[in-house]
């Protein structure tokens, strides 16, 4: 039956003729000269012109089959002689890759035996067919541009995992990757490829010469003078390391890039291929030609004008053609050949709606004359030759080609009938169709036109030292460059849009849900298919051939936003009561009521089976979800035995191992495949192999109160609902509003658009951000050449000529890649891309919102949509600027506190479980409290939230991850700390102030507002500060001991005398060891500053403790780091790579930060406190303090005088980031303590051993335990109840402590006795 959409229905049945004038009018009967007319005219002879008519046969129906026979009966000599074997060639006729015997390594094999992939180090196979004599052409069709090695090879070649095709004698390979060719030896060769090319291999065994061409033009003769004689035949080879995928084509269908003089190794199908030719000539001549029965003659017509009227006399002349027709068609060779080339040519030749009616009229023609399975066949070879022709096109100037194909393919998706066919059978399970959404960048800009359309280049010019900007003035002739290449941009990116524009046509015909006549309708079955492409993707994630390629996925994911945002939309105009897209999200019930699959995704409360479980009373009363407690107890067992069950027979596959030579017939999965776009279902290995059992299938969605059906199962009413029954929406919350946001197919589409933003596409979006940044490095390469050109002296003639030389270079470099960066911006980081990211963003965080609103159910939620939250964000932040700033985004601010709001909320949220989102979030938000914009976002959320928020960062560190915590207390600290305003590390700055590669930190934005939330916690809480404080003393106390152990490995391996690395892990641990004990020393200064009562207000229970601990580990800090020749000292000056951030600047100034806090800006009594606490410790060096200063340590007694070059550390050397004001503040505190020191030393009094504390033998005993009755200092007691409540010596538990002084003790016990 023929589609509504192509034009009239018509059944087969049989058409009788009548000579009955009247019925003329009526049914199209027509006169016997007339039809004899006609028929001539139709199934003219190519050998014979326009005879007269009285010379003719008189042609009927009667007499027309044998006509017809005469008519293709002209080629059937050649077709004897081109079975015959040709000479020149041996082996079979139809050429194939050899998977029996003719290949080394581990491969994956198409179906029709032309594609391969490679699945090991450096796989090699080679073709069934050699030749021996003759000019002989193969084309491979280039998948990726790895590294491979394709040519020709002797049966005699021995390859292995390291050497390929090239690589031995009689072997000759062109390597597009490294730009080379092989014969033994190797040299440089031809051009680089790029996936979406076809290398030609030629080779001439007449003269002895072989050659390639890429995209039919020729590399040049690549090898001269090859062995010919008795036993030297050469097979079609190649050689591919892992991940690499090509197609060859021996012959198969018709080459692309046919070189005059040289055969394909496989012969077309010559007498096929001239039938199918006459019949489509006779096909054409009915299309152009009508009978007008009334006046008795024979109408010319516009093919496009041309229509079936269900005259008799047209549908049995048809019929007769399909007779003959139809076989032909379900042929590779012929359906490209000849069918495609039709097609195109109507494409071409008029406007696209005369071109899509031509193209109805064609398939409703085949539909109605041919049987299903021949249509079937030939839509399968045509949309298969379509997408290769559209994928291996090169890139021309106006994409012509590009626009050609997919003109055709929106042609033939637009007849309803074969698009449910094509949708169903063949779009998802055969083809990579995504290919088609795809535009391909080119490698070579030139042969692209690229340097027609952007004559001039530009390239943004940016100061290479960060930290001092340098704001440069635009030239006017830089001026002038930037706007023609603007220009030459503008008019790229509206080609380009004409063919993104054609693949959203696409998407709309596949979303289209108004074709159910007769069927299911268009976009339920493309949710299917798509889901199963998701799953496909998300499962196969680190398997790289099942993978769709994130380039592809990153267009997929554009068009299908328009093509979504386009039918959401469009349903709000005729539904005013649901919304606009603007204001899509995703609702809560679609994650917990089983009716969307999302496989084996983790959710935000773990695992979906657990979750089930343990919020089945939730689901029930919340949701009006019940869960069958049997198919819950299966579930749960399920999950337990995942690996002893065994999968169900249909899904069983032979998993033994294979013998050399086997082949295992895979699962079929989407992606499998390379670009012959067919299944591979060989697996070839030349070693004994054992494939892992495959996955287990998904179970059953849970049983609710509605019926859950697999996506294969649903039928419309099953998503979009019904009158009683709401479909993907079931079990809706009571903080739902119960009005529609869309159709709920539109729900599932948008909810699939998210989760591929997370599987690939945000890595593809950085990944590309490469260009740009090879941009930038070659520009400041060019500037520096420049400046040296300038500043060489002119009678250094050979420096200038190496200078000029590099200068060129860098130019063309940069010629190159701003074309490159011009093509990218415009496919990749357009404003319109830039908008649908932003959407998705929003998307997102309604969704969060919403799903929050729910309670213990926001458990359910995938964790992806946190992740895309996230990743979106950075994306628009970092990935499209500079040309395209998110602020410029309508509601920026908006949607950047909303962001800000979760993040604060849910960073420290108990239903997340996930190790991976939890700390994802942790580094989202310090992140986002490091610039400016972001931050005020944060300071914009509800103060109730943000109080929450800094209580959370409050909390205890031990059992979170509280390295990520202290970083972002830190960021709100920074530009208000001692010396704490550099964006680069000083130190690095003064001993190499030109590097511009030197790490560098976000500029200070401090935030007084969430320092003063953090302030009143710490002062009003009485359990928050001592928690919190001894947690940052304890982390404090190993993060600095862990970094001292690590800098003796290191410096005990550096002055070995063998010849010895230091393993950059541990350069790299080490370094993290000291930035975090800087950080967690920042962290201490802030909240002295803050709250300085915590540890000076002695009234408080821990504060004395608290500043005992404290002054322990600055004494600790500044011994270790000031001491003249010391570790720390010899180690930094060996300026390890890897170890650049460890230096004596960081580490100092945030401890005299501390000091001069507690002993300069303190009250009175505070500063007595901390001065008489830092003094009695027994670590306390005065030559400490000095040191910070510059006054070395006086020599010891019998030790050598040190050099009088060697300079000291100082910090009056770094007035650039310490004023005067400070300084002025550290020589106060030296003077202080130095004057301090002397009356604490003639004050002290001699106090016997044992009489001091037995824990730290610095403070005099103070304390006694009770019941155990042992004793201690109070410090050390103190400190160790905050951890541990077991007595020091007898590990008894310790209920009390009590004072203890020696005369009042020793007094109560004479008055006793």
């Amino acid at each position: 039956m023929a589609s509504k959409e192509g034009g009239m229905a018509f059944s087969r049945k049989s058409y009788k003729l009548t000579s009955d004038a009247e019925k003329s009018r009526v049914t199209g009967i027509v006169h016997e000269k007339l039809l004899n007319d006609y028929l001539h005219r139709v199934f003219s002879s190519p050998d014979h012109g326009p005879a007269a008519a009285t010379s003719r046969k008189p042609l009927n129906f009667q007499n027309l089959p044998e006509h017809l026979d005469q008519l293709l009966h002209v080629d059937d000599e050649e077709e004897e002689e081109s079975q015959e074997q040709v000479e020149g060639r041996l082996g079979p006729s139809t050429v194939v890759l050899d998977h029996t015997g003719g290949f080394e390594g581990l491969l994956l094999v198409d179906d029709d035996l032309l594609g391969v992939i490679g699945h090991s180090n450096f796989g090699t196979i080679r073709s069934t067919t050699c030749v021996y004599k003759g000019k002989w052409i193969y084309e491979v069709l280039i998948s990726s541009q790895g590294l491979m090695q394709i040519g020709w090879c002797t049966i005699n070649c021995r390859f292995n995992q390291e050497e390929g095709v090239g690589d031995t004698h009689n072997s000759y390979a062109y390597d597009g990757n490294r730009v080379r060719k092989w014969n033994v030896t190797t040299t440089n060769y031809g051009k680089a490829w790029a996936a979406g090319d076809i290398v030609s291999c030629l080779i001439d065994l007449d003269e002895g010469t072989l050659s390639f061409s890429l995209n039919g033009v020729s590399l040049g003769t690549a090898f001269e003078n090859l062995s010919r004689g008795l036993g030297m035949a050469y097979f079609p080879a190649i050689s591919l390391s892992f991940k690499e995928s090509v197609a060859f084509n021996f012959g198969s269908r018709p080459l692309r890039y046919p070189v005059a003089g040289y055969r394909p190794l496989q012969d077309p199908p010559s007498a096929d291929l001239a039938r199918a030719q006459r019949l489509l000539g006779c096909f054409r001549a009915a299309l152009s030609v009508e009978l007008d029965p009334v006046e008795g003659r024979l109408v010319e017509k516009e093919t496009s004008e041309w229509r079936l009227q269900g005259q008799p006399t047209i549908l049995l002349t048809l019929a007769h053609i399909f007779h003959h027709f139809a076989p032909l068609l379900r042929e590779v060779y012929v359906v490209e050949a000849v069918l495609m080339s039709f097609l195109l040519g109507v494409v071409e030749a008029g406007s696209p709606e005369q071109a899509q009616t031509v193209v109805h009229q064609v398939l409703d023609l085949l539909w109605l004359f041919m049987e299903d399975y021949e249509v079937q066949d030939c839509l399968k070879q045509l949309l298969m030759s379509l997408l290769r022709l559209y994928r291996f096109s090169p890139i021309v100037p106006d994409l012509s080609l590009q626009i050609r194909y997919l003109r055709l393919t929106i042609a033939i998706l637009s007849h309803q009938k074969s698009r449910k066919f094509l949708l169903s059978n063949v779009l998802f399970d055969v083809l990579r169709s995504v290919v088609f959404f795809y535009i391909k960048s080119p490698l070579r800009v030139e042969e692209a036109g690229l340097q027609e359309l952007i004559p001039t280049t530009w390239w943004p010019h940016r100061s290479p030292r960060e930290g001092k900007e340098e704001v440069k003035e635009e030239t006017s002739e830089e001026r002038l460059r930037r706007r023609a290449y603007e220009r030459g941009c503008q008019r790229l990116k509206k080609r380009i849009e004409v063919v993104e524009e054609l693949q959203v046509q696409i998407l709309k015909l596949l979303l289209n849900n108004k074709d159910d006549n007769g069927g299911e309708a268009s976009r339920y079955i493309f949710l299917t298919k798509f889901r199963k492409f998701l799953q496909e993707n998300a499962s196969g994630r680190g398997n790289t051939p099942m993978l769709c390629p994130p380039e592809y996925m990153v267009c997929f994911l554009h068009r299908l936003i328009s093509a979504l945002r386009f039918y959401w939309d469009e349903y709000k105009a005729s539904n005013p009561r649901t919304s606009f897209s603007e204001e899509a999200y995703v609702p809560p019930q679609i994650f917990y009521n089983g009716k969307v699959d999302y496989f084996d995704l983790q959710r935000l409360g773990g695992l979906l089976s657990h979750l089930r479980k343990t919020l089945k009373d939730d689901l029930a009363s919340k949701a009006n979800i019940l869960i069958d407690p049997l198919e819950l107890q299966a579930t749960t067992m399920d999950d337990l035995d995942e690996d002893e069950e065994p999968a169900p027979a249909a899904a069983q596959r032979p998993m033994q191992a294979l013998a050399v030579g086997g082949a295992l017939p895979l699962p079929r999965p989407g992606w499998l495949s390379s670009p012959t776009l067919g299944r591979a279902n060989r697996f070839l290995s030349t070693a004994a192999v054992t494939l892992m059992t495959p996955r287990r299938p998904l179970s059953a969605s849970e049983k609710v109160k509605v019926r859950t059906l697999s996506a294969e199962q649903r039928t419309r009413e099953d998503i979009e609902g019904s009158q009683w029954n709401e479909g993907l929406l079931v079990g809706r919350p009571p903080e739902e509003p119960d009005q529609p946001l869309t159709e709920n197919s539109l729900l599932e589409v948008l909810d699939g658009a998210v989760m591929m933003y997370n599987l690939s596409v945000h890595q593809q979006l950085g990944k590309m951000v490469g260009v740009s940044d090879d941009v930038n490095e070659y520009a400041m390469a060019l500037r520096d050449t420049e400046d040296k050109l300038r500043r060489c002296p002119k009678r250094r003639k050979d420096i200038l000529a190496e200078l000029t030389k590099s200068q060129k270079v860098f130019s063309e470099k940069l010629d190159h890649l701003s074309r490159r960066l011009a093509w990218v911006h415009a496919t990749v980081y357009s404003q319109e891309k830039m908008q649908d990211i932003y959407w998705l963003l929003r998307v997102c965080l309604r969704t969060i919102e919403h799903g929050d609103r729910t309670g213990s159910l926001f458990a359910f939620m995938p964790e992806f949509y946190l992740s895309v939250a996230i990743n979106s964000y950075s994306a628009l932040k970092n990935y499209f600027g500079p040309v395209h700033s998110m602020e410029e985004l309508p509601g920026y601010e908006e949607t950047l506190t909303r962001l800000a709001a979760i993040l604060a909320k849910h960073f420290a949220d108990t239903r997340i479980v996930g190790t991976d989102i939890r700390d994802s979030l942790m580094q989202a938000l310090a992140s986002y409290v490091c610039y400016p914009n972001s931050l005020r976002a944060v300071e914009r959320i509800p103060e109730e939230q943000r109080i929450a928020m800094v209580k959370n960062l409050l909390a205890p560190y031990e059992q979170r991850p509280w390295a990520q915590t202290n970083w972002i207390l830190v960021r709100l600290w920074r530009g208000c700390g001692f010396g704490y305003r550099y964006t680069r590390l000083p130190h690095l700055l003064k001993t190499k102030p030109e590097d511009a590669s030197l790490p560098s930190l976000q500029k200070p934005c401090p935030s007084t507002l969430l320092q003063q939330h953090m302030a009143d916690l710490l002062r009003e809480g009485s359990d928050v500060a001592p928690s919190f404080l001894n947690s940052v003393l304890n982390q404090l106390n190993w993060a600095f001991s862990e970094f001292i152990g690590m800098i003796q490995e290191i410096h005990q391996a550096a002055e070995r005398l063998e010849r010895n690395f230091v393993d950059s892990r541990q350069l790299k641990v080490c370094a993290t060891c000291f930035d975090l004990s800087v950080s967690l020393l920042r962290v201490l200064e802030m909240t002295i500053t803050l709250v300085p009562e915590i540890f000076l207000d002695w009234a408080r229970p821990t504060s004395e403790m608290l500043l005992r601990r404290l002054a322990q580990l600055l004494n600790q800090v500044l011994n270790r780091v000031t001491a003249e020749r010391n570790l720390f000292d010899r180690v930094v000056t060996l300026r390890l790579p890897g170890l650049e951030s460890v230096d004596h600047y960081p580490i100092l100034v945030a401890v005299t930060g501390i000091l001069v806090r507690l002993l300069v800006h303190g009250p009175a009594s505070g500063t007595e406190k901390a001065t008489s606490v830092l003094l009695a410790d027994p670590c306390f060096q005065l030559r400490s303090i000095s040191y910070l200063l510059g006054q070395p340590e006086p020599p010891a007694p019998g030790t050598a005088l040190p050099a009088p070059d060697r300079k000291h550390f100082s910090l009056q050397s770094y007035t650039d980031y310490i004023n005067v004001e400070e300084l002025a503040q550290v020589e106060q505190m030296l003077a202080h303590l130095t004057s301090a020191s002397a009356q604490a030393a003639a004050a002290s009094l001699p106090t016997s051993e044992e009489d001091l504390c037995p824990i730290c033998y610095a403070h005099p005993i103070s304390a006694v335990f009770q019941p155990c009755g042992h004793k201690s200092c109070k410090a050390c007691i103190d400190q160790h109840l905050m951890n541990n409540k077991d007595c020091f010596f007898c590990k008894a538990t310790i209920v009390s402590v009590e004072d203890w002084d020696k005369a009042a003790n020793a007094s109560a016990t004479s008055s006793a006795a």
